[in-house]
């Protein structure tokens, strides 16, 4: 078993991702497994080292030891997506040459306008797919004007099913979709792509992750078949949400590790914490040593 945790740089360290690792962290030790570090860094504007130092510091005080990371290293590296920049770009080279992708040159005013009309249709917003097909001329005439195309990929027309591991089947009409950006024009990777690259070049087997995430999960799959790949197991946890129901933010207290860190709460009290959110067990034990929660 092989699980991944990999946190954007762009602030402090969540309550709600502190979890998602954690899970992933007694998985992999329950199982011998490895728990792989990752980060998320090609959003230039907000990602920052400070907050990647500060991620891995949080992590470590909670007691979450990885076995693979940008720290340390491993048979994966490297482990920063803005290393990794060259091998996204091949990759998408590859597909376009398959075709399974192609450069679209929509406007942001254009898919504004697209979506604004879809809206008042009462329709699901998306993509419509309108530069699949683009003749030779037409994409001269775009390039004329000074368009920096993005890379779209072809979603296929179909019905796509995945077992999650917490939740059991889901289905999904991938017709309603629309083609995905998986190049940026700046020629950075969109997350999509990114994270199944890395997935696939790092070997994750399991993929425990935020249950937001589950309508991402077909265009996951999607990618993962398009690169003649198995896709990895999928399990979608419930978020970590406040007293009111509603995702946790500033207006509930202390969001992030670092916070709670400050105020002088120990690292077992908020990793016992984490641990026993969302699930109980049939005696009065409220406190586990970490053995026990492996």
């Amino acid at each position: 078993m092989r699980v991944r945790f990999a946190p954007s740089p762009t602030g402090y360290l969540h309550l709600g991702n502190a979890r998602t690792a954690l899970f992933n962290y007694l998985l992999a030790r329950q199982q011998k497994g490895a728990f792989v570090l990752r980060i998320e860094d090609t959003d230039r504007e907000r990602s920052r080292p400070e907050f990647e130092r500060m991620i891995l510091e949080d992590l470590q005080w909670l007691g979450l030891d990885w076995d693979e990371g940008p720290d340390r290293g491993g048979p994966h590296a490297p482990y920063r997506q803005s290393e990794r920049i060259q091998a996204y770009r091949e990759r998408v080279d590859w597909l376009i040459s398959e075709g399974k992708a192609y450069h679209c040159y929509c406007s942001f005013e254009e898919l504004e306008g697209m979506r604004r009309e879809q809206t008042s249709r009462k329709e699901s917003p998306r993509y419509d797919n309108r530069c699949r097909e683009l003749t030779a001329a037409q994409k001269a005439a775009y390039q004329r004007e000074g368009r920096r195309p993005t890379v779209r990929f072809r979603i296929p027309d179909r019905s796509l099913t995945f077992f999650d591991l917490i939740r059991g089947d889901i289905t999904f009409d991938t017709s309603l979709m629309g083609d995905l950006i998986i190049m940026k024009s700046d020629g950075l990777p969109s997350f999509h792509l990114a994270v199944v690259l890395d997935d696939i070049d790092m070997e994750i087997s399991h993929v425990v992750r935020g249950e937001d995430h589950i309508s991402n999960t077909p265009r996951h799959i999607l990618l993962f078949e398009a690169f003649n790949r198995k896709p990895p197991s999928f399990a979608h946890m419930a978020m970590t949400l406040g007293p009111d129901g509603k995702r946790l933010s500033k207006r509930h207290g202390a969001t992030s590790v670092r916070e709670l860190r400050n105020q002088g709460y120990l690292p077992e009290a908020l990793f016992n914490y984490l641990a026993l959110l969302g699930w109980g067990i049939n005696d009065d034990q409220e406190v586990f040593s970490r053995q026990e929660l492996i």
